[in-house]
């Protein structure tokens, strides 16, 4: 079996040392990253796709579930959560989890860990989607990780005013600032909560908070004039999707 890709995050600079310097010592193991934080840490499975990541859970800004939450590629990506804390998630690790660390851990605890993750791999099946859906479900998207000028941005979807393609990309536009995510409308679409975020066009969705105004336009279309001035198209096929909610909202 091929090396173990390992990505150590956690906001403690000891708690890395000490679980890298446990890492390197197993043949099969390479630690490719490490991070200190939630947005570096999405950063950082984007670029090196690691077979497992040794998440901390409490951290500042994002915690350990909130990063999960975030991944794109999470369905191949093995998520072991190490913490300080033997409190409530603790018994959901046990019954639901991969496994967790508990701090402060040895190595034979580690290389029981690694046993886990190496049968893991070797069934190709992962228990994250259980744990996560037990411990905290989430119904819809409420932040998102972008690309700008270099930098990994995490930014809050509510402050998105529209979205729109852009070749193999959205552009999300938020304020005076536009974000790059890749990623299918279809797809992001399914992810919004539809009572914020509604469908508009085939390349375009808005949010709903953002209208000012409809205006009557051609052929059954609409234009959709947002309070910044920015003008949309709304053809007549989506034309249902706003009314339902504006009819929800008394409008």
């Amino acid at each position: 079996m091929k090396s173990l890709r390992a990505l150590i995050v956690d906001d403690e600079l000891p708690a890395r040392k000490k679980l890298l310097m446990l890492l390197k010592g197993e043949p099969d193991v390479e630690v490719v990253a490490e991070a200190s934080n939630g947005v570096d840490a999405i950063a950082a499975v984007e670029e090196h796709r690691p077979d497992v990541i040794f998440l901390d859970i409490q951290m500042p800004g994002m915690n350990g579930f909130e990063v999960v939450d975030a991944l794109e590629h999470k369905d191949r990506t093995l998520v072991v959560f190490v913490t300080a804390y033997d409190e409530h998630a603790v018994k959901a690790f046990e019954v639901h989890a991969l496994d967790y660390l508990l701090k402060p851990f040895d190595r034979t605890r580690l290389r029981n860990c690694l046993e886990r993750i190496r049968a893991e791999r070797r069934t190709d099946t992962s228990k994250l989607n259980e744990l996560l859906a037990e411990f905290r479900p989430r119904e819809y998207l409420n932040r998102v990780v972008v690309k700008t000028r270099g930098r990994v941005l995490l930014l809050k979807i509510d402050e998105v005013d529209w979205i729109e393609t852009a070749a193999n990309y959205l552009e999300l536009h938020a304020g005076k600032q536009s974000y790059l995510l890749r990623e299918t409308l279809n797809s992001l679409d399914e992810k919004l909560d539809p009572r914020q975020f509604v469908r508009v066009h085939r390349s375009s969705i808005v949010n709903l908070d953002r209208i000012q105004e409809l205006q009557s336009w051609s052929h059954g279309d609409f234009i959709v004039l947002l309070k910044d001035g920015t003008k949309l198209r709304m053809s007549r096929r989506y034309k249902q999707n706003l009314a339902d909610i504006w009819g929800e909202r008394g409008l």
